[in-house]
């Protein structure tokens, strides 16, 4: 150990408060540019012990991809976090990485791009009824009730295998878990109800296999013992959450975004229309740019001394990493706090990085890109149907945007 390390392992540094909730709107909190030109941060939060922030680039996909670093690990810990309820779970996102490795074995050949591009057609037939409901009813809508909910929820609901009917209870149990401010005794109660909803939908597919992601799940558990019964509640719950509420936030967040910066005369949605083949570069350069995480993802611990951005980092101590930090890096991302649609590569880390990269990025791009798609060309004219002071932006939630995006066409 060098000098330098062996000073920074007796001398911590004193801990700042996180996360930076977000000020309104989309900017990032001014606190993270601080951090770039810095060593690691020391950070505390509401709940749990203090904790490493990694915000540069270079360390936030170091730390999730060196297998040394374990997120299995949090579940036993008093781990950092912003709610009393620590997070509990035996499914993907907890998983240790050869228990990770085991489950997603089950479903990774289901959501390779190949497999998901089947799908557009799919997609843009979903979107297109949505749409069209939209026109029935006139403007103004609201483009995150009337579309960006649905279009994503009916999409997972269908691929898992969970009839229309239930819809409504996935929907009920993301607002639950999703709105950072449910005490912990309602989610226990709420999640007690939709185990039992999900323990339904998982006899009636024993019953009735189909050509669907849970019959895979029931037949990885009864067939093939690759999972666990629990195991396969905690992936079919993670699999109906994860796969619509970021999308759906997303969705919200690209359209306010290119409808705020229509106003100020800089006008994205032209851009698209007149040059479909810029909609895959803009949903990547929206994904980065756009911070969607305020909340904060489950840390990683280090499960030996290591050194990470010139900062030694002791066995057994957490690290909480920054996507929307890392993705406005100046030293990876030139003018990083501008939106370029024709940005050449774009290493952003908004599905992660390294083993735990999400599942569903692939169908998630694919809803994105035909969402853009379909909503520049059938409506030219959309605006804003209210004033931009009358925009309701979520504060000290776990997702940044809009409560409601009122539009009008």
């Amino acid at each position: 150990m060098s000098p330098q390390q062996q000073q920074q392992s007796t001398q911590r540094p004193e801990p700042i408060s996180y996360p930076f909730w977000n000020l309104g709107g989309l900017d990032p909190h001014p606190g993270y540019q601080r951090l770039w030109d810095q060593p690691l941060a020391r950070v505390r939060l509401a709940y749990g012990e203090d904790s490493w922030l990694a915000t540069r680039h270079e360390d936030v996909r170091a730390v999730l991809s060196d297998p040394r670093f374990s997120i299995g690990e949090a579940v036993h810990r008093d781990h950092p976090r912003i709610e009393r309820m620590p997070r509990i779970s035996g499914g993907l996102l907890t998983s240790a990485d050869h228990d990770h490795s085991r489950m997603r074995s089950l479903l990774s050949k289901e959501f390779t791009a190949r497999r998901i591009e089947r799908l557009r057609d799919r997609i843009r037939r979903t979107a297109d009824g949505l749409l069209d409901r939209m026109e029935e009813i006139g403007p103004p809508a609201d483009m995150i009730e009337d579309y960006a909910f649905p279009l994503p929820m009916t999409i997972i609901c269908e691929l898992v295998g969970i009839p229309y009917a239930d819809h409504v209870h996935v929907r009920h149990w993301a607002d639950v878990v999703c709105s950072g401010s449910t005490p912990p005794e309602t989610i226990l109660e709420e999640a007690g109800i939709f185990n039992a909803h999900m323990s339904r939908w998982v006899e009636a597919h024993r019953q009735e296999p189909a050509d669907d992601l849970l019959t895979i799940l029931v037949q990885g558990h009864d067939e093939e013992g690759i999972i666990t019964e629990g195991e396969l509640i905690d992936i079919l719950g993670e699999l109906l959450i994860g796969g619509f509420v970021t999308t759906t936030n997303q969705i919200g967040n690209f359209f306010s975004l290119m409808l705020l910066h229509q106003e100020s005369g800089d006008d994205m949605l032209a851009r698209l229309r007149a040059d479909l083949g810029l909609v895959p570069k803009a949903v990547e350069e929206l994904l980065r740019f756009v911070p969607l995480l305020n909340g904060v993802v489950l840390p990683r611990y280090a499960m030996e001394d290591i050194e990470l951005g010139g900062v030694l980092i002791r066995a057994g101590e957490p690290v909480i990493v920054s996507p929307t930090a890392a993705n406005r890096d100046p030293g990876v991302f030139p003018e990083p706090d501008e939106v370029d649609l024709d940005r050449p590569g774009n290493p952003h880390v908004s599905f992660g990085h390294g083993a735990h990269y999400c599942l569903g990025a692939h169908l998630a791009r694919l809803e994105l890109q035909v969402t853009l798609e379909q909503v520049v060309t059938r409506w030219p004219e959309l605006r804003l149907a209210v004033g931009v002071d009358e925009l309701r932006w979520r504060s000290k939630e776990f997702f940044s945007g809009l409560y409601e995006l009122p539009i009008a066409w």
